[in-house]
């Protein structure tokens, strides 16, 4: 994705998280539930550290954050998830992945069929999408005074991320997921915040989308596959052009 995407994207995603956000203290609560798994005490567990630290960025009340995390460890009850991969292709040959939690699988099928119907698509067959993306920890750091690219870039590396670029936006560190935790506890003890942190799935090719129109319906199809109870995630390939990004919808 080109900078001026890639920062454009979370603006996108910010913007959609104040407007439902309902939906995504829920998803969080999953995710936070999942990783405590593993175990919930923040201070040995990195990642529910900073998924603790994203929920509360969202004003999620700690008493959900609470739950969740006794949900993992099994201190409370909770519904047992599934998790599932979608894939598809949108408007402008767009590759879509969708990531779902779902306690009701044949629900969740169904629904998701339901919304790439609607979106004049179906599902593409399992690997088809998702051979083009890989797992990786991006990490997104607005500049800020005192921020430099050497001295963030010397951080990372040093904890063992593969890479780090600027741009007008920002800087974008990526590493293996299993250096992930390191890189993300190297930038919380130098006091570096993230305006996005997590491990997703990284388009290792991008489809270049210059006309708006095909802009805003691939966006609208992604829109109503986060509407979904169920879904996580949706990752995708698309970049917009520069010249369009400030029309598209």
């Amino acid at each position: 994705m080109s900078g001026h995407s890639k920062w454009a994207t979370i603006k996108h995603k910010k913007g959609a998280a104040d407007a439902k956000r309902g939906k995504m203290f829920s998803r969080l609560a999953k995710e936070i539930m999942i990783v405590a798994k593993s175990g919930g005490d923040p201070n040995m567990n990195a990642s529910l550290r900073n998924l603790i630290a994203k929920a509360k960025a969202t004003n999620m009340p700690n008493e959900n954050i609470d739950r969740a995390i006794k949900k993992g460890t099994g201190e409370l009850q909770a519904e047992s998830y599934e998790e599932i991969m979608y894939e598809g292709y949108a408007s402008g040959s767009v590759g879509l992945v969708v990531h779902v939690l779902t306690p009701n699988k044949n629900r969740a099928a169904a629904e998701i069929r339901n919304i790439f119907k609607k979106n004049n698509s179906d599902f593409a067959s399992q690997g088809a999408v998702s051979r083009s993306f890989e797992r990786k920890g991006q990490i997104l750091i607005a500049k800020k005074a005192g921020l430099t690219e050497d001295g963030l870039m010397e951080i990372v590396l040093n904890a063992g991320a593969d890479d780090m670029t600027a741009d007008d936006g920002g800087f974008e560190v990526l590493c293996q997921p299993a250096a992930y935790t390191d890189v993300c506890v190297a930038l919380e003890k130098a006091g570096i915040v993230a305006e996005e942190s997590e491990v997703k799935l990284i388009p290792m090719t991008t489809v270049s989308v210059t006309d708006v129109a095909v802009a805003n319906q691939v966006n609208k199809f992604i829109n109503a596959l986060e509407d979904n109870e169920d879904v996580q995630n949706v990752y995708h390939n698309m970049d917009i052009a520069d010249e369009i990004a400030d029309s598209v919808e």
